[in-house]
């Protein structure tokens, strides 16, 4: 294989992957250095000329003329006045020689090995091409066409048939995926993996939730808006906080849109996700009160050392507060960073009794563990469910269970005296 061959070969190969003339020309020079080294133990003075548009290749051994006799004559840079007269008869000590290389010199064996490593170089230029792309867009919205679906991920392929995954985790539970859809989703993230880029896609991050209010609301775009905080359950419900820096600007209005046509092609998008879009405000009672809409809070009281903070509601209004499997006492509680708890507000409070009156039939250790919660009188208890017990106290199914029997038998007996 002569040099031509070699260089426009490769030429064309790198042009295919896209790699630019200076970096293809110094993967070019790097290699035939290292063939260089390789043969006479350095390449400090040698000179290589490329022309990649003619595929033409120039190597030139530099040395300097020394006496046959000279102490100095093994050195690498330097050359018997003998070799030298071999080259041109009339050469003398002193001057420099400048004999070419042909890229034959190096044997068959070491030009098939170049060729090898210029094809590898440039493959591995691409894997860092790539994956530096990819983490320059990593919390960006892009668009794949779905290639393949497997039980724990997709693959999708880009404009430039890279390959993009979905995994489960990062799919919204009601997406269903058919080969050929066009399929958006936000960069997660990009790891290499044996050696390769692997890019990781997400429709359930809150920064894709947040790219595409971007897309759809121009004052977000233009920063007139901002988003202080996202929280989902992808696919069910999110809580998106908004903040308005122009006071012309109602910033719910705005995310939602004239008959709620911006937030529309969002909730399409998202698999019909229930967004609520919430005012951000400094005042944090105001603030948990909009995060528990559409419940209407009657009274709160917030534990700031501990993180929590005890919601009363009337009767009609718990369920609004706690939502559809929890999702919404859940997704509040994330979006104001504390934990929630929710009460029923009782109205006759004469006749409670309080639970240190059953300390003879309900262990000590329980009765704290109720109080530890806010709950210290025997309605207060009831009026919780067993279920909100359970999530709320670290006590068993059947303790809690015999605390409301309890509970329920001494305040039936109230009533009929």
């Amino acid at each position: 294989m002569n040099s031509s061959v070699l260089i426009e070969s490769f030429a064309e190969f790198a042009k295919f992957k896209n790699i630019d003339r200076p970096t293809m020309m110094r993967i070019l020079e790097d290699v035939f250095r290292t063939m260089i080294r390789k043969k006479w133990g350095t390449d400090e003075n040698f000179d290589i000329i490329l022309n990649v548009e003619k595929g033409d290749l120039e190597i030139w051994r530099n040395r300097e003329i020394v006496d046959d006799n000279s102490e100095d004559i093994w050195d690498h840079d330097k050359i018997a006045l003998s070799e030298a007269q071999k080259i041109e008869p009339d050469f003398e000590v002193g001057e420099e020689v400048s004999e070419e290389i042909q890229l034959e010199d190096f044997g068959r064996r070491a030009v098939l090995t170049a060729r090898q490593t210029l094809i590898q170089r440039i493959k591995d230029m691409e894997k860092e091409l790539l994956f530096q792309k990819y983490k320059d867009l990593v919390g960006e919205i892009i668009s794949g066409e779905v290639y393949q679906v497997w039980n724990r991920e997709v693959l999708l392929l880009d404009q430039e048939e890279n390959e993009l995954l979905i995994p489960k985790g990062e799919q919204i539970p009601k997406d269903r995926y058919r080969k050929g859809d066009v399929v958006r989703a936000v960069v997660q993230r990009v790891e290499i993996v044996n050696g390769n880029p692997k890019i990781i896609l997400s429709r359930t991050s809150p920064a894709f939730l947040e790219r595409l209010f971007e897309n759809e609301v121009p004052e977000i775009y233009d920063g007139l808006i901002a988003i202080k905080k996202i929280v989902r359950e992808p696919g069910e419900r999110a809580k998106v906080a908004v903040e308005s820096f122009d006071d012309r600007i109602d910033p719910v209005g705005a995310c939602v849109g004239m008959k709620g046509s911006r937030i529309h092609s969002i909730v399409r998008e998202l698999e019909n996700e229930n967004i609520d879009v919430i005012n951000y405000t400094d005042n944090l009672e105001l603030y948990i009160q909009r995060a528990l809409s559409p419940a209407k809070i009657t009274s709160m009281k917030i534990d700031h050392e501990n993180g929590r903070v005890s919601v009363f509601l009337k009767p009609d209004q718990v369920s609004l507060a706690i939502g559809k499997g929890g999702q919404n006492i859940k997704l509040a509680s994330k979006l104001v960073d504390m934990e929630i708890d929710v009460f029923r507000e009782s109205e006759v409070y004469e006749e409670d009794i309080s639970l240190e009156e059953f300390t003879d039939e309900i262990e000590d250790w329980v009765i704290a563990e109720l109080r530890r919660i806010g709950l210290d009188t025997a309605k207060s208890v009831l009026a919780v469910s067993k279920e909100d017990l359970l999530r709320r106290t670290e006590l068993e199914e059947e303790t809690i269970e015999s605390v409301l029997s309890i509970l329920r038998e001494e305040l039936e007996e109230e009533d009929n005296q």
